[in-house]
Order: structure tokens, then C-alpha cells, then sequence
């Protein structure tokens, strides 16, 4: 996915870092990113254009749209993300524009004023850094509840090879800028341990910040340290005794067992243990509130430095989980990354076209009781159409090497065809069409059975046989995919756990040795699954595991559950064309939800007569 992320700042900020984390974890998967902003200080593996969000004229507010929209042209952008207001603003109208979803990341208090509720510019979702700030946006604000999630400040953290010092002076660092409410916050800290009998006892000293503003000046002119901005500051805040800070730096600074007084913004939170925790992540750690500013009282202060310094190590460890929990950088853009994507296939309405066949016929007598064939004609007229409309025919495994991120890539429209059970009309039939239009497909193959077994049991049904391995093979060397669909097609919320592992896990590798390839892909018999079959899927190693009605219309939200469009024996040409345009799931979904509601009140206008 091509990705835009959108900042206004002339400093660092919390903003930059959170951006600049999420950027190259997306780059690491796979995805590109691209970074607009006024400044851009921390290092990062994203493309960075200069864009000076913070002259805010109407005129130059017109100028951004007009760049952001040939820039989202020029690089297929696919979903902006802006992490500020004055981003926002401009995007949301590229963004429409484009055609493309807008997705924000608010992290602080935002003005209240008439404006801002009428031409909110949140897109079409925004994440919230905590809770407060959710409630906040939609008590406040007047955004829609259904249209916001609190995700966490990611945090990549990493062990450093070093050890705690003990150190002669307890350090006291106080992390964050020196301009606006940070800098008070930093200024009235100071005030109180610049005293010359604090001083004796602890090293005091303040990171962050461009330059020293002048009520600064007098504070270093005692024995306080002002570092300044660094790029690493995991190490400064690992060698501390004690750190005093909010939002990202408590998150650093539990992470790496320092004792943590959090004061932010709006609220003075204190010293933190495991019993005020779920209180100050709410606030991002006293960043937003109710409160204006926090007053510091001295008295306070002192008594959470003492108690900082009296936790324990076990204390300090159990509080390092907790954050690694909450902040783990993969858990976070998974989630991230899986809005992206949602956002983006409901904005165009269209996904990936994962088509379901069974059996290809040419005679009556082979139709069956269940109407899991189509007539050899019909299939070859499918495949035309397919041909005509420029469409790529891929495999799953084809997707996998494409990599199912890059499935929107420009200029292409990819399309899969499966057929589950892995008849002898497959090679016999389809599979000399297949070669005509010079097409792939994924069959799912039984791990035992040699006919439709399944089917027949049941009562009533011909036998069908299933290929053979040299069928299998042959097929198999042209570019066919095969994937496991179990060993005898039962319907697994019949079964126990251990059946269900069995029926999943078990049938991998003796179909891997009868084929001689991997298999990556599977078919859950009857599109029936239970989170236990998911759970199996994965640890079977699967890449991929398809359902049939079942799962969400973005591919991309469950790879173990993949949403198919089944192919019948009245489905004409113009039944398929509908099916394979890509926004089919949508209109069916639609439809479905729709009768529901009226079948629902049919049955309830029953009942009350």
C-alpha cells in the first residue's frame, strides 16, 4: 500500500515520533510511505517532502490541497494519515478530491469552537492516543463514537546492551520541550528542585528543546543540565534514576525500568505504580484532561521522588509488561494497518474477486442433487470474459509473492479462481480451458478421500471421483496452486478440538509429500468454521484459509477467514460479470442485512397478532 503521512510542526514533537515509528514498520512489512510536514528531525526510512503546513492563509491552505492532490496522483497514494489539525484540514479535502480515505491520529485536547464542529477534518476515522481524548472527540467535539478507537502511542522498544548504574547523585531527568505548556510544566519542575539542598542530593538535568529560552537561563546557571534535543534517547532515560515526563517518554521510561512522576499538560498524575496505571494511561500519562495546567506543589513532588526511589525492582519489572503489552510496535500497526486497508476497501467498494467453483460438466447425467457444477461452455465463457476485460488470473500463492498488500496495485486487476474438492472434471474439463485463456487456479484437495464420499453418505448423490497424483502433477507443473481442504470433508463444528486439529493440521504434510510442494492455502469444508478451526489454520502454517459466505469483504481483515463468491449452475454471463467486478460482497451483504431486517419484522408483526 502506498501511504501518506501528513505533519505540521516546526519542532519535534510527540507527533513526529509516533509518525516516523509507524512509517518504518510499514516499510519493513512492505508498504510504501511517504512523509509531508514543515521540519522533519527524527530519522526515518520514509520518503520526507517539505510542505509548510503551518502558514495557514487561505491562500496557501489552497496551495497545500493543490499539492497533496497531485502528489496523492503522482504516487498512487492509496490512505493519508495526518497527525495534526493543520494537516487534517488540508488533506480531508485532497483526500476527496482523490477519492481516497483520510484516517487521523489525534493526540491532544482540540479547540472547541463552532468551526470546528461544523468541518470537523478527522476523516473518515481517527485514532485516539488514549481515552480520554476519545471521550473528549466525541462528548466535545461531536464526532461519531463508531468512528474512533484508542490504539496507544507505539513504542519500538529495544533492550540495550548495558547495565544500571548506581550512581553517586540520583539522576532526575525531565524529558520534553521548552516551548508552550510542556515548557511551563518543565520550567515549575525546575523552580522547585533547583534549590541548593535538592541539588546536593540529586543531578538534575532537562532533555529536549531547540534553544534555551531566556527564564531558562538563570536555572543553568546553576548545577542543572540542559542537553537538548537527542536522537537516542532511550539511553538518557535508561541511565536515570527517575524520569518526569508524559505520553510517549512514561511509555520509554517504564519500558526500560525507570522509575516514572508523570506530569503532563493538564494534569499532574504523580509517581506511577501498578495501582494509578490504568488512570494515567487514560490521560497518555497527565497529557489530557480536564485541567488547564497542572499547579506543582513542592511538598508533593518530593514525597513521589522519595517514593520513585524506594520501588522495587520486581515493581519496576512487572510495570515494564504491563507498557510492553499495551505498546508492542507490531500488536499496534497490525492494527493500524488493518484500518488502512478496511478503510480503503469500503471507501472504493471493491476487493479482490476470490471466485468458488466445484465441478465442470458436460452431460446431464454428471449434474448431481446439489448444484455444485457448471456446464464446460458456460465455464469457457467465464474465462473469456476474463480474457476480454484484461483481468490477471492469480493464484494464492501468486498473491502471497506479490504480497496481498500491493493486491491494489495500479493498472491491475487481479482475480482468483478456486475449486474445492478437487474432482477428476477439473483436469478432464477445466483444466484444457484454464490453458486456452493461458489461466491458473487453486484446487483444495482431499487428504483420503477418492471420490465425494461426503456427498454420497449423505444420501442420494452420485459418486464423483477425485483426480489422481499424476493428474495432480501435470497440473501442478503448469501453474496450478493446490491447497488442503482435510482428509474427508466433515463439517468441523461437528467435531472435538483433537478432530478438528486432526482434520487441519494433520492433513498438511502427507498432502505436501503426495504433491511434492508446500501448501500454503485452505479450504474449510462447507465454508463451516469455529475460532478453534481458524486457530488451527494458523498453527498448521497456512498462509491463507478460505470460508464461502462467511468473513469480512476486505481480504485483508482475516487471512484465515477469506470470503468467497460461490458459482452456481445458473450462473449466466451476466450473473458473472456482476460476481467479478469487485464490489459483488458489498451488494450482497447489503441486500442480505436488508431482507434480514424485513424477515425479522415480518416475524415480530406475527407475533403480535
Amino acid at each position: 500500500m502506498n501511504i501518506l503521512m501528513a505533519l505540521s510542526q516546526l519542532e519535534i514533537t510527540g507527533a513526529e515520533v509516533y509518525a516516523t515509528t509507524i512509517a518504518d514498520e510499514l516499510i519493513k512489512r512492505g508498504n510504501k510511505v511517504y512523509i509531508v510536514s514543515d521540519t522533519l528531525t527524527t530519522p526515518t526510512k520514509a520518503e520526507y517532502i517539505k510542505l509548510e503546513f503551518n502558514k495557514r492563509s487561505l491562500l496557501k491552505r489552497i496551495e497545500h490541497i493543490k499539492f497533496l492532490y497531485k502528489l496523492i496522483k503522482e504516487k498512487n497514494i492509496q490512505i493519508v494519515h495526518a497527525h495534526s489539525r493543520a494537516s487534517s484540514w488540508s488533506c480531508q479535502v485532497a483526500c476527496k478530491l482523490a477519492g481516497i480515505p483520510l484516517i487521523t491520529t489525534t493526540h491532544g485536547r482540540q479547540p472547541v469552537h463552532f468551526s470546528r464542529k461544523i468541518i470537523k477534518a478527522f476523516g473518515d476515522y481517527s485514532i485516539a492516543v488514549c481515552e480520554n481524548i476519545k471521550k473528549h472527540m466525541v462528548n466535545d467535539i461531536g464526532f461519531s463514537e463508531n468512528k474512533i478507537s484508542v490504539i496507544l502511542n507505539p513504542v519500538n522498544y529495544k533492550k540495550l546492551d548495558l547495565e544500571k548504574k548506581v550512581n553517586d547523585k540520583k539522576v532526575i531527568s525531565i524529558v520534553g520541550r521548552l516551548s508552550g505548556p510542556k515548557g511551563d510544566v518543565a520550567y515549575d519542575i525546575l523552580e522547585i528542585l533547583s534549590q541548593d539542598e535538592l541539588l546536593s542530593k540529586y543531578k538534575v538535568r532537562l532533555i529536549g528543546g531547540k534553544e534555551l529560552p531566556e527564564r531558562f537561563v538563570k536555572l543553568k546557571e546553576k548545577d542543572i543540565e540542559f542537553i537538548g534535543y537527542v536522537p537516542n534517547i532511550q539511553e538518557k532515560i535508561f541511565e536515570s534514576d527517575i524520569v518526569i515526563g508524559a505520553g510517549r517518554v512514561a511509555f520509554e521510561a517504564l519500558l526500560n525500568k525507570t522509575s516514572l512522576i508523570a506530569v503532563g499538560e493538564t494534569e499532574y498524575m504523580g509517581f506511577i505504580n501498578k495501582e494509578n496505571l490504568d488512570k494515567s494511561l487514560a490521560s497518555n500519562f497527565g497529557d489530557i484532561g480536564s485541567m488547564k495546567y497542572p499547579k506543582i506543589k513542592k511538598d508533593i513532588l518530593l514525597d513521589d521522588i522519595k517514593k520513585a526511589l524506594e520501588l522495587s525492582e520486581n515493581e519496576k519489572e512487572e510495570l515494564k509488561n504491563i507498557i510492553f503489552k499495551e505498546t508492542n510496535l507490531k500488536n499496534i500497526v497490525d492494527k493500524i494497518e488493518k484500518k488502512y486497508f478496511e478503510l480503503y476497501v469500503n471507501k472504493k467498494k471493491y476487493e479482490i474477486p476470490v471466485i468458488m467453483y466445484h465441478r465442470v460438466i458436460n452431460k446431464s447425467e454428471n449434474e448431481g442433487i446439489y448444484g455444485t457444477y457448471i456446464y464446460e461452455d458456460i465455464f469457457r465463457k467465464h474465462l473469456q470474459y476474463l480474457k476480454d476485460k484484461n483481468y490477471t488470473v492469480i493464484t494464492f500463492k501468486d498473491l502471497d509473492k506479490i504480497g496481498w498488500r500491493n493486491r491494489f496495485e495500479k493498472g491491475k486487476k487481479y482475480i482468483i479462481l478456486t475449486f474445492d474438492d478437487g474432482y477428476k472434471d477439473n483436469y478432464d474439463l477445466a483444466f484444457p480451458i484454464l490453458k486456452e485463456f493461458d489461466f491458473k487456479a487453486t484446487i483444495f484437495l482431499m487428504g483420503r478421500s477418492t471420490y465425494n464420499e461426503w456427498d454420497v453418505k449423505a444420501g442420494g448423490e452420485i459418486e464423483f471421483p477425485l483426480m489422481s497424483v499424476e493428474m495432480i502433477k501435470e497440473m501442478q507443473d503448469y501453474g496450478i496452486e493446490f491447497g488442503a481442504h482435510t482428509f474427508n470433508h466433515p463439517k468441523l463444528n461437528t467435531l472435538s478440538n483433537e478432530e478438528i486439529e486432526y482434520q487441519i493440521v494433520d492433513v498438511k504434510k502427507p498432502l505436501e509429500e503426495k504433491i511434492g510442494k508446500e501448501i500454503i492455502t485452505f479450504a474449510y469444508p462447507y465454508g463451516i468454521l469455529n475460532d478453534y478451526a481458524k486457530k488451527m489454520t494458523k498453527k498448521a502454517g497456512y498462509t491463507f484459509a478460505l470460508a464461502t459466505d462467511s468473513g469480512s469483504v476486505c481480504l485483508s481483515d482475516d487471512l484465515y477467514q477469506i470470503r468467497r463468491i460461490a458459482i452456481f449452475p445458473n450462473t449466466n454471463l451476466f450473473s458473472f460479470k456482476r460476481k467479478v467486478t469487485g464490489n459483488y460482497n458489498f451488494i450482497k451483504i447489503k441486500r442480505e442485512e436488508r431482507l434480514g431486517t424485513k424477515v425479522w419484522i415480518d416475524i415480530n408483526q406475527k407475533l403480535e397478532l
